[in-house]
């Protein structure tokens, strides 16, 4: 229900404001999309000259509204870590400011602002269940929920298909894997090796657990027709581990949901029958 779509913005435009109202050097960054789309929104506000990169196949609800804001778009063959490396080759060449999805804490910090909105509706929630990617928006969350309520429990969710965070806790060590596709794209690909998010999540986060395409789909469907909410398959993970009691019991859990952009068809097809029925 945010403005691009994702939670995204929060980070982008708090990275973009602490740069300065008078900063003139060129903006870059990676992105699935989401990121990528709030920093062509906050740049465009704000009068700032973006660049974005994205892998080739990003979802094309994502990449018109990045040039609808007026960022100039490059797009690059293979997954998200081709992206990623593009994009710090150019900031490296041009100057460019490069500014991570998640290995940024203003990014990180704007991400964490959605704990303490939970907690102020919520203050006896006991239980957060957050995607993560990269980890920038379950470091946020974690530590402003806990600077709030330090026994609150906090779960991140991956995706089956991409759990680079899963195998990095696993070995001590940011871990290199093989990401393999997944409806959740703004789940997938390798972490940066130096990210900020790898040790926070190491002292913050109880767990992660993944969840499968399936569950996934599920969560998607689940959420159009109980609650008349669309996301995304990153935007539904959290949803997925609950429906599919990956989380244990909690007194009061909250699932974040947190990113709606979807392309239309790619929608109609996973609700199938759910449509037809519809329209009969």
């Amino acid at each position: 229900m945010q403005v691009t779509g994702s939670f995204k913005i929060r980070g982008a435009l708090n990275a973009l404001l602490k740069l300065g109202a008078n900063y003139d050097r060129e903006i870059v960054t990676s992105s699935a999309g989401n990121h990528g789309r709030a920093i062509a929104y906050a740049a465009e506000m704000l009068g700032m000259r973006a660049v974005v990169f994205t892998p080739r196949d990003a979802a094309e609800t994502k990449v018109a509204a990045i040039r609808r804001h007026g960022a100039t778009l490059k797009q690059v063959p293979g997954r998200y870590d081709e992206a990623e490396l593009a994009a710090k080759r150019y900031a490296e060449e041009t100057g460019a400011t490069f500014i991570s999805p998640y290995n940024h804490p203003d990014v990180v910090a704007g991400g964490g602002t959605i704990a303490f909105e939970i907690l102020d509706v919520a203050p006896d929630v006991d239980t957060l269940v957050v995607p993560i990617g990269g980890g920038g928006l379950i470091s946020g969350i974690a530590i402003a929920a806990r600077a709030v309520v330090p026994s609150i429990r906090i779960v991140g969710v991956e995706a089956e298909a991409s759990p680079a965070m899963t195998a990095s806790l696993r070995n001590g060590r940011i871990t290199v894997i093989d990401p393999q596709p997944t409806i959740a794209d703004g789940l997938g690909g390798n972490v940066d090796p130096e990210t900020i998010t790898f040790p926070i999540i190491q002292r913050h986060v109880d767990e992660v657990v993944t969840v499968s395409e399936a569950e996934l789909l599920v969560a998607i469907r689940s959420l159009v027709r109980e609650e008349h909410l669309i996301a995304e398959g990153a935007g539904a993970a959290a949803t997925a581990a609950v429906v599919a009691r990956r989380v244990g019991p909690g007194r009061r859990i909250v699932a974040l949901v947190s990113g709606a952009n979807i392309d239309a068809a790619r929608l109609a097809e996973i609700l199938g029958p759910d449509v037809r029925r519809a329209e009969l």
